[in-house]
């Protein structure tokens, strides 16, 4: 279940993340999603969904980081 626009995201990511990382969460789950298709593809028994937010996550993490309770990018 690909997702086409942010506002399509689940509520945990959407309301959490600024519209930046929105981007690279959306991107990042919708590559994961078409590239963990196969259950070969994946190291362990997770759900293809569960490894795209997964990924997700970590593209997210490379760029931003949580300070509190707000996600900031991060400086170089």
């Amino acid at each position: 279940m690909p997702y086409h626009r942010r506002r399509d995201l689940p509520d945990s990511v959407r309301n959490h993340l600024p519209s930046h990382a929105l981007d690279i969460y959306l991107e990042a789950f919708n590559s994961a999603w078409d590239e963990y298709r196969d259950p070969d593809s994946r190291r362990s028994d997770e759900s293809r969904e569960t490894v795209a937010h997964k990924v997700a996550w970590a593209a997210v993490k490379q760029q931003y980081c949580k300070e509190g309770d707000r996600w900031v990018r991060k400086s170089d």
